[in-house]
């Protein structure tokens, strides 16, 4: 069995720029996924941390960062569709806390730039739940 815990804000950081945003402007925002293998006496898993950053003329306006993990039992084998769908779940629930809390922020018009599941390393994830 798999279970889910719900996505967790680790850091929200937002720092307004000190003058107006014109719409059509862009911000430059980059994400990042971070890995990290969970285990104890009776279950496996991984806590899934995306981190986004949008930055606008070397000014950081926002950080933010959400965790979300999965438990999983000893007997259940995860393949690379599987994997591939947990890391989309959770991008998932990050792009709608982000959705949500942009709201009343010098973002609220701004979108996440896409993340290409395809660039993760399932190789050197995969691993991690065995």
């Amino acid at each position: 069995m798999i279970e889910q815990t719900a996505l967790e804000t680790t850091i929200w950081n937002y720092t307004p720029y000190p003058s107006p945003i014109e719409e059509t402007q862009l911000i430059p925002n980059v994400i990042s996924l971070e890995v990290q293998k969970k285990r104890n006496s009776q279950k496996k898993g991984i806590a899934l941390r995306f981190t986004t950053k949008f930055t606008y003329e070397d000014h950081l306006i926002l950080e933010f960062s959400g965790e979300h993990s999965y438990v999983i039992d000893f007997n259940e084998d995860i393949d690379r569709a599987e994997l591939r769908k947990m890391i989309r779940n959770s991008y998932q629930m990050f792009k709608d806390a982000f959705d949500f809390k942009k709201l009343n922020t010098t973002l609220n018009q701004r979108e996440l730039q896409q993340f290409k599941d395809s660039e993760v390393n399932m190789d050197g994830i995969l691993p991690m739940l065995i």
